[in-house]
């Protein structure tokens, strides 16, 4: 881990990039491997032209351009490989059956709406911005107040929070404000019997009851459907110093992290410091970007609902515009889901008709 240095270059990273040039991280392991941050005349995201299924995309939220996929059933698949599926769906109203993701554990982003989630465990308030983590194997069902619009991150591991470090405990999130489920199950209408979907393997297995089977009385032990909301989310920034995604880190599972950015102070202490996301090389990651809501400051016609999917081997970074519209300002008022895979991601044939076909044209303007 010893740096070598060849030209001038600065001695801190992301601060005092000499001017005319562009610095871009070209780093093993996302942001916790070997580096080395090369100092370019023009940045590498500048190209006139790609040929090849290597290059970035984006994704308009599909309920734009066709009707919502049923939740939990039915979920519409954009993103996928052995570690996870990126999914959407939304709810309308109660479904007549209840749900088992036998698969893998689920961690349910609320675009939009409210209600009441019921599981095994109890019952969660849930609204817009909520994170619900639901464990492998948990029975539940959706009991909205206003229709739900959700992100879904099907993991085939499970969700853990991640190590702070020394950072301590108590940073990003608290785990005093993580909510878990409260047992008072609403009253039910006796029916002749009540069904249970059960996913395994991509299929559909039907369970029959002649009583209620959300039916627990008691529980005790260290495994839960865990609720956070991003209000309830503590960024960490740095006056005077670019922190990398990492810091941002929500949720890890084997393979693959879930990060959520947040409205927080930009770069202001020092005037030479980059305020804008680095350029960087996608080196061992895929990174996808779930856009919920506030102003996205690095690239230039984004909006609420859509995505974004950089994958490893071609450069990211943002947009030549942003770097400049940086300059004066001093704070971001973003909110967005990252999705990082260490396995590359495939594309599926639905994710076709909500492509944003041009994005990757953008960095020309």
């Amino acid at each position: 881990m010893i740096p070598y240095i060849r030209g001038k270059a600065p001695l801190q990273a992301h601060v005092g990039v000499p001017e005319g040039l562009c610095e871009e991280e070209f780093g093993r392991s996302g942001f916790y491997g070997r580096y080395a941050h090369l100092y370019r005349s023009e940045a590498m995201i500048g190209w006139s032209r790609i040929e090849g299924n290597l290059k970035p995309r984006a994704y308009h939220y599909p309920k734009a351009v066709r009707p919502a996929p049923a939740f939990p059933l039915e979920r519409f698949t954009y993103l996928e490989n052995q570690d996870v599926r990126i999914q959407f769906g939304s709810v309308e109203k109660k479904p007549s059956y209840f749900f088992r993701n036998a698969d893998g554990d689920e961690v349910l982003f609320v675009h939009e709406g409210k209600g009441r989630f019921l599981c095994d465990f109890g019952t969660l308030s849930y609204r817009k911005g909520d994170y619900l983590v639901v464990p492998r194997g948990t029975m539940y069902q959706f009991d909205p107040e206003a229709p739900t619009d959700l992100l879904i991150i099907e993991s085939a591991s499970e969700i853990r929070l991640p190590d702070k470090g020394m950072l301590g405990q108590h940073a990003l999130i608290d785990p005093a404000a993580i909510q878990i489920p409260e047992l008072d199950f609403p009253s039910v209408e006796p029916q002749a019997e009540y069904e249970l979907v059960i996913k395994r393997q991509q299929e559909y297995t039907r369970v029959f009851y002649p009583f209620y089977p959300l039916n627990t009385i008691s529980w005790k032990g260290t495994l839960t459907v865990w609720q956070i909301n991003v209000e309830d989310i503590r960024p960490i920034s740095c006056d005077r110093f670019h922190l990398p995604p990492s810091a941002h880190t929500t949720f890890v599972a084997q393979n693959f992290v879930i990060c959520t950015f947040l409205p927080r102070p930009l770069e202001n202490g020092d005037p030479k410091a980059i305020k804008v996301p680095f350029y960087h090389s996608n080196i061992d990651y895929d990174e996808v970007l779930f856009y919920h809501a506030g102003e996205f400051f690095s690239r230039a016609g984004i909006g609420a609902g859509m995505v974004t999917f950089h994958p490893q081997g071609i450069h990211h970074g943002p947009q030549r515009n942003a770097v400049e519209r940086s300059k004066d300002a001093k704070w971001t008022n973003e909110v967005a889901v990252m999705i990082d895979t260490r396995n590359p991601l495939r594309r599926t044939p639905e994710s076709r008709e909500i492509e944003i076909q041009e994005y990757w044209k953008s960095w020309q303007k």
